[in-house]
């Protein structure tokens, strides 16, 4: 009998539900407990339950980043690879980027789940810390030329042994960063979500038996396999290539190249980046977990209705691609893989396949996280501060319809933090957070407007840092459409303004009091000729103040 007939169709849907349930209490226990506004306030996490030999996706939540999607199976495969002494109740902390990491500010946790004493899977997360050490404050350096001097590269360790947290880990984590408070709180936060999640998968496991939810598990990967295959099989076969650019690898002032190939073949699709720029200077190359995730992310977006499960990437076939900067080996320096790097490749895929199926893509969106680190001292406060930061831009127009607004980065479901949270931890004012008029890239459908914000420090010292992309050239559009906005930033340094050489990228401009900062985030591209728009939607566009209307 197949499994699809011995199972009850309403206790799989259950079953389902109840396991992405465990995985969405997990990021809510993580969300509520940490101390960093970047997870509290904007979701920069992700939890999920894995293989227990293999690392293979079984359930991500909802509300977790779906740039993990792929990346924390790397990881889990990785800690399952390096550690064969996990007993119940451990926890292994590890961020190194080169053992299915991301940047270092990416920290995951990794716990084995027993079930009547079996390693029956893993409980894994990863939260953004605003800072692990390294050149600048909250680890966005854009000059670094090896990993060391990102900060602190964690390997495999365990954080929690049997249930007891080592203290001596603590100290040496805690002493290697900056604001170390708020570091031990995001600690213990990423802690108790693991511990929600083996509470509730147990729970689910009692109710309907171990069999029963494996037995579910392997259906589901079956049946998002099946979905995925058909759409794959929609596209044309043939060969279909596109290139993007990233603006500078921060050291040499140059644009890279992501150059894509890609083969459909029946229901398998083949994606080859090996034409891709040789390995940067700078902290713009990818580890091979980011860069596979960022493949995998770009066919979810373009197919969203397939479930989520490690059976919708087997029809996905991503060749490594050597010798370029999207494989990142020991020591390159990747701060802007995980933010940047991977937007650029999804942004490849989508002009890919733009020339085979395009009326089911789109024009290219912002594409940037708008990175922004601040770091200083507050007088008043009597301490450091550290406040990452990084902002919305616009989506590129579809086929039926215009691209949204200020929305988040094509990796994530995360939030910009709201401004008042921001005001009142850190010495700064936000002057204006507004729309960014005329960004959008027309089109018959246009893309969305990014937005302005200016920052002015009140008090104290700081120092500023910037890893950005876009900068250079906007989005592009297709079929006609025009490009969006690119990416602008301005430094008023005592009555001086300036912008980094980079356009994009810079680090340690040193603010004063009064001093501030402004950006102009991308706007998305437009997708068809301008000419074709409709004339009505032209009328609103002018009335709204969203373009000026020629004379």
């Amino acid at each position: 009998m197949s499994i699809e007939k011995s199972l009850d169709p309403v206790t799989l849907t259950v079953i389902e539900k109840g396991l992405q349930q465990v995985c969405n209490e997990m990021d809510l226990v993580h969300e509520k407990t940490s101390f960093s506004p970047v997870i509290s306030e904007s979701f920069d996490r992700s939890n999920g339950i894995y293989g227990p030999a293999d690392g293979r996706l079984i359930s991500q939540g909802a509300l977790g980043l779906p740039i993990f999607v792929g990346v924390m199976q790397e990881t889990t495969r990785c800690v399952c690879a390096e550690r064969d002494d996990l007993n119940d109740g451990d926890v292994i902390l590890v961020n190194d980027p080169y053992l299915g990491g991301t940047h270092l500010m990416d920290v995951k946790m990794v716990r084995p789940f027993y079930y009547k004493g079996k390693l029956w899977c893993h409980l894994s997360n990863t939260g953004h810390w605003p800072d692990t050490g390294g050149m600048v404050p909250g680890g966005f350096s854009s000059t670094a030329t090896e990993i060391h001097q990102e900060g602190l590269r964690i390997p495999p360790i365990k954080l929690v042994d049997r249930g007891i947290m080592n203290p001596e880990i603590v100290k040496l984590v805690l002493a290697n960063i900056r604001v170390a408070d708020e570091r031990i709180g995001d600690i213990k936060a990423q802690i108790a979500a693991l511990t929600a999640g083996a509470k509730r998968l147990t729970g689910l496991l009692d109710r309907y038996g171990q069999d029963t939810v494996e037995a579910a598990i392997q259906e589901l990967e079956v049946r998002s396999e099946r979905i995925m295959r058909a759409h794959i099989d929609s596209i044309p076969d043939g060969s279909y290539s596109a290139t993007a650019y990233m603006d500078s690898d921060g050291i040499v002032n140059e644009p890279l190249e992501i150059c894509v190939d890609i083969v459909v073949s029946g229901s398998d699709i083949h994606f080859d980046l090996s034409r891709s720029s040789a390995p940067c200077a700078g902290p713009l190359n990818s580890v091979w977990a980011t860069t596979l995730s960022s493949v995998y992310l770009a066919m979810k977006h373009v197919f969203p209705d397939v479930p989520l499960n490690a059976g919708c990437f087997r029809p996905v076939h991503v060749k490594k691609p050597h010798n370029t900067f999207l494989y990142a080996e020991y020591p390159r320096p990747v701060a802007g893989c995980a933010a940047e790097v991977s937007q650029r490749i999804m942004e490849a895929v989508f002009l890919a396949l733009a020339n085979a199926i395009p009326h089911r893509l789109f024009a290219a969106p912002a594409g940037t996280s708008g990175n922004l680190g601040l770091g200083g001292f507050d007088p008043e406060e009597g301490h450091d501060y550290i406040m990452y930061y990084f902002s919305g831009g616009g989506y590129g127009g579809w086929w039926d319809g215009d691209g949204v607004t200020n929305g988040c980065s094509t990796i994530g479901i995360s939030k910009s933090q709201p401004v008042e949270i921001l005001e009142q931890r850190y010495p700064l004012l936000f002057e204006h957070y507004k729309l960014r008029e005329s960004s959008g890239g027309e089109g018959k459908f246009r893309g969305g407007f990014g937005v302005n914000y200016r920052i002015r420090l009140l008090r104290g010292t700081g120092k500023a840092s910037f890893l950005m992309e876009h900068g250079r050239t906007g989005p592009p559009g297709i079929l006609g459409g025009q490009p969006g906005a690119p990416n602008t930033i301005h430094i008023s340094q005592n009555g001086q303004l300036t912008t980094p050489e980079h356009l994009s990228k810079g680090e340690d401009f040193a603010l004063q009091a009064g001093d501030w900062i402004e950006i102009n985030t991308p706007g998305g591209g437009g997708y068809g000729d301008p000419a074709e728009r409709d004339p009505a939607s032209l009328e609103i566009d002018y009335r709204n103040g969203y373009y000026k209307q020629q004379a």
